[in-house]
């Protein structure tokens, strides 16, 4: 099978502008875990295998019943309120000790990022999590990670921070649940009580959330659980129905790609993806082995996969580190069906979608289903045969 190697070389970063970052502060000497205020909650530890959200359907031309529409998210048909619902964005380690997490194979869009220590860090984007029993296990978070969160208009849901992303969480109009105050997060611990952890995992990768105790949370601190029509874009990705799928066969550049290895771009997770011709999705790994829901036991898949090559810069010496996440005109990949093309990406503002262009600055076409979102370094090197 022919094998394509494409090296990026770094771009360099020109400015990154950073308020309230404080890089005077230090970060608390002892881990997360010390810091933490959750409440013990009497929820089963082992939980049945269940099938995935049951409002949710596989594509077809028309909706299964009234009151049915079209997923942002996915473009599956999803009940009217759930599409009107604002989604949650939910911090998921790759630490191999941490896995699997609860739900997150319910994530219509998964993100996947570098953080410090060279390791790895996920963001789900999951819609119709209000009756989910337990969802996690949940980690902090990162600057960079807000604003993938915000152009979804998700309520942020996460286990702390550091500091350099205090200005930007503490925002009047960015909604987030946090299980603690600590890293320089601010403004207290919003919803730290709807926080609850079990015996499945040694902490910190052991705390958890559920869609009722969201709710609550969500009451308590007065967010909006519908989107809020001044930050939300409904029409974020362009989608084509599974009865016309997109099989990159119009475009001459495409090349086969059934297997996409990420080992240089998450060099710990050795992330990688291989193509399911039965399925028409690529499935992913994580450290050599499958990825999979905790509550499914179903390995993670998607329609979709996005390599979105990013401007980065190391902050200090403790490697916290800064994506240019607003950019325009930078380069990536998008593989579908076994193929790939090459892409550019553009997002002009804090809510603003990011849109992806083929070569000649058409908006590309996603197929029906969920989409995995590799945020990588410029400079590091993609390999897909």
């Amino acid at each position: 099978m022919k094998r394509m190697q494409v090296l990026l070389i770094a771009g360099i970063m020109t400015a990154i502008c950073l308020t309230g970052c404080g890089k005077d502060k230090e970060e608390p000497a002892s881990s997360e875990i010390e810091s933490i205020t959750v409440q013990e909650e009497a929820i089963p530890e082992e939980e049945e295998k269940t099938e995935e959200a049951e409002d949710v359907y596989v594509d077809d031309e028309e909706p299964p019943a009234d009151g049915y529409v079209r997923s942002s998210l996915t473009n599956l048909w999803v009940p009217e309120e759930t599409a009107k619902s604002r989604p949650i964005a939910v911090m998921m380690p790759t630490d191999s000790e941490a896995q699997p997490q609860y739900n997150i194979g319910n994530a219509g869009v998964l993100y996947e990022c570098m953080e410090e220590g060279s390791i790895s860090r996920q963001m789900a984007i999951i819609e119709g999590w209000q009756d989910m029993e337990k969802i996690g296990n949940i980690r902090s978070c990162r600057r960079y990670y807000i604003y993938m969160g915000l152009e979804w208009d998700a309520i942020i849901v996460h286990f702390g921070g550091v500091f350099y992303m205090e200005d930007l969480i503490t925002r009047s109009d960015v909604d987030n649940i946090s299980g603690t105050s600590e890293f320089g997060t601010g403004g207290g611990a919003p919803g730290s009580n709807s926080f609850f952890r079990s015996n499945d995992k040694s902490a910190p990768h052991n705390a958890y959330n559920s869609g009722e105790n969201l709710t609550k949370a969500i009451d308590s601190l007065g967010y909006s659980k519908e989107h809020r029509s001044e930050y939300w874009e409904p029409n974020h990705f362009t989608f084509t129905n599974s009865s016309h799928p997109n099989t990159l066969e119009d475009y001459s550049e495409a090349k086969t790609a059934t297997k996409i290895d990420l080992s240089d771009v998450f060099p710990v997770t050795k992330s990688y993806l291989e193509y399911d011709e039965e399925s028409g999705t690529y499935k992913k790994w994580l450290h050599n082995i499958e990825q999979v829901d905790a509550a499914t036991g179903e390995q993670l898949s998607f329609a979709n996969v996005i390599v979105q090559m990013t401007n980065s810069a190391v902050l200090d010496a403790k490697d916290y580190k800064e994506f240019q996440m607003i950019d325009s005109g930078r380069s990536g990949y998008y593989f579908t069906k076994g193929k790939c093309i090459p892409i550019t990406w553009t997002k002009t503002s804090d809510y603003a979608p990011t849109k992806y262009y083929d070569k000649a600055g058409n908006e590309i076409v996603l197929n029906t289903g969920k989409t995995y979102i590799a945020v990588a370094q410029e400079g590091t090197t993609v390999k897909f045969e």
